[in-house]
């Protein structure tokens, strides 16, 4: 179904009524990716838009992940991409350790650091896949994300999965919608793979830190959007958030479509 569009530009409560039009559920929960820069307009205004969508009750939660601490992430590995032996230790040994009250998020753009900063914001203890949240079942969503469970059972997103929490894309694709991972984790024995990155340390230093968690591959995850929106047309609202198309979708009925698909759709069949 498509919702009411208006080409009109960001701002104040035109942008809450965007949103209400799109189907933003009061008092509920959603899951926001956002490009501020396609949306147009203010990250805190965004903020306080999807806010005010949501009502006292409702909770806003976004990614607030740091690839920048670890070297098997692949922004390191596409930054010491032709360096040499020395180069690449220098920039491994550069790398600051994760604290939740502190640790940016840039690659994660400029609406999450704006909630991820926010009075009152909570963050989930990962320190490569953090959540943030606002609101009153920010504690509930975020708490107990294990350091071993990036996008899994134990993560803010089953949680979402059990809140009924909805999806907004803000401007960004379905390559960009990490509840598809929670499918992942659901398929039969998921390859599996080591990661690295730097964790606090008594004294205030950091610690290297290796862990085993599933292979998280978002790289047919544009193909399987487009899919579940032809699939899945009665579930997925469009419309137009500032000078943004955007999607709004519920969380669960995502994963499940997803789970189903990459059973279908990749190569090793699980």
């Amino acid at each position: 179904m498509s919702a009411v569009t208006q080409p009109l530009l960001l701002g104040g409560e035109r942008a809450t009524t965007q949103l209400y039009e799109l189907g933003v559920r009061r008092d509920g929960v959603v899951l926001v990716h956002a490009s501020m820069r396609s949306v147009g307009g203010d990250a805190e205004n965004m903020a306080a838009a999807l806010r005010r969508a949501l009502g006292p009750e409702g909770t806003l939660v976004v990614p607030a992940f740091t690839p920048e601490n670890s070297d098997t992430s692949r922004s390191y590995l596409e930054r010491v991409r032709g360096l040499s032996a020395k180069a690449r230790a220098t920039v491994r040994a550069s790398m600051p350790a994760f604290d939740p009250a502190v640790s940016p998020a840039p690659t994660m753009g400029a609406l999450a650091e704006a909630v991820r900063r926010a009075p009152g914001a909570l963050r989930s203890a990962h320190p490569q896949t953090s959540f943030a949240a606002l609101g009153p079942a920010a504690g509930h969503l975020l708490t107990g994300h294990r350091q071993d469970c990036h996008l899994g059972e134990d993560s803010p997103l089953a949680r979402l999965y059990e809140s009924d929490a909805q999806v907004l894309l803000l401007g960004t694709g379905f390559d960009s919608c990490t509840a598809f991972h929670l499918a992942e984790y659901r398929r039969p024995a998921p390859p599996r793979r080591l990661y690295r990155c730097v964790v606090a340390a008594e004294g205030g230093s950091g610690r290297w830190w290796e862990y085993e968690d599933i292979t998280l591959d978002d790289s047919d995850f544009a193909t399987l959007g487009s899919d579940f929106v032809r699939a899945r047309s009665d579930a997925v609202v469009t419309g137009r958030v500032g000078a943004a198309g955007s999607f709004l979708f519920p969380l669960r009925t995502a994963v499940d479509f997803a789970t189903g698909w990459l059973k279908d759709h990749r190569a090793d069949g699980c």
